[in-house]
């Protein structure tokens, strides 16, 4: 048996990257798993090569495109167990030299997005009276400061903030709802960066991470995992770090 038998799990940000990689291993552990993105030729193929799984178009910050996806999900499935909040962008820039424009766009997708989807998926839990969870994937720079990314970080500790309140107040409904804080993941976001790109500065990086390794799309997963199955029936509230020990 599979640890998420039985579950519907909503995914955001499923195309690529660690929500393509949640989505192969929820539906591998029994999910039914729907796949939401902006990227919708390679979202469909994503979900083309998952068993099971649909994609729906979904632009995160649209209200209203939130409340369709839900809808349909409700339709097809009758239920929504699990939530994985993953789509986001990050931002490389001096604080100076960051325009509310800037400003404006990563809190759109990082913060407006989570905070729309917890409510408008929330109230479809609520209304299901069943056990429900829902994974925010913030960051490590959600709990301290960055240089040079000051509106991701603000936009992250936004989420580690919408997580903690949300899961005091829908406890009572049996809905759990926790972060997840990677560090140095290696996927098609940080693909460009120099930590992955330039050998010797890869190096570098990683023999200042204890367990000597960059980060995979596969370590945030199996802990989404655990956080939407039943494993974790009495975990809410929790910032959990995976950044080979970075941040201890």
């Amino acid at each position: 048996m599979g640890r998420l038998d039985g579950k519907v799990a909503l995914i955001t940000g499923g195309a690529r990257g660690m929500g393509a990689e949640d989505s192969r291993l929820f539906a591998a552990e029994g999910a039914v798993v729907v796949l939401t993105d902006v990227l919708d030729d390679l979202g469909a193929e994503t979900a083309s090569q998952i068993d099971g799984a649909s994609y729906h178009h979904l632009d995160i910050r649209n209200e209203a495109e939130w409340q369709a996806v839900v809808d349909q999900v409700m339709s097809d499935h009758g239920r929504i167990d699990v939530l994985v909040n993953n789509a986001g962008v990050d931002l490389v820039k001096k604080l100076l030299a960051t325009t509310i424009e800037d400003f404006e766009q990563v809190t759109d997708i990082n913060l407006r997005g989570t905070f729309l989807g917890m409510r408008t998926v929330a109230e479809a839990m609520i209304k299901a009276e069943l056990p429900c969870s829902i994974v925010n994937i913030s960051s490590v720079a959600g709990l301290q400061g960055l240089a040079n990314h000051a509106v991701y970080s603000a936009s992250k500790f936004g989420v580690t903030g919408l997580t903690k309140s949300a899961a005091k107040e829908w406890g009572r409904y049996g809905i759990r709802v926790n972060s997840v804080h990677p560090g140095l993941i290696e996927t098609a976001m940080t693909a460009d960066m120099r930590s992955f790109t330039d050998p010797e500065v890869r190096r570098q990086v990683e023999r200042t991470v204890p367990l000597r390794r960059m980060g995979k799309a596969s370590d945030i997963a199996k802990l989404a995992l655990f956080l939407a199955s039943d494993d974790s029936d009495y975990c809410s509230g929790q910032a959990y770090i995976v950044d080979g020990g970075v941040h201890p």
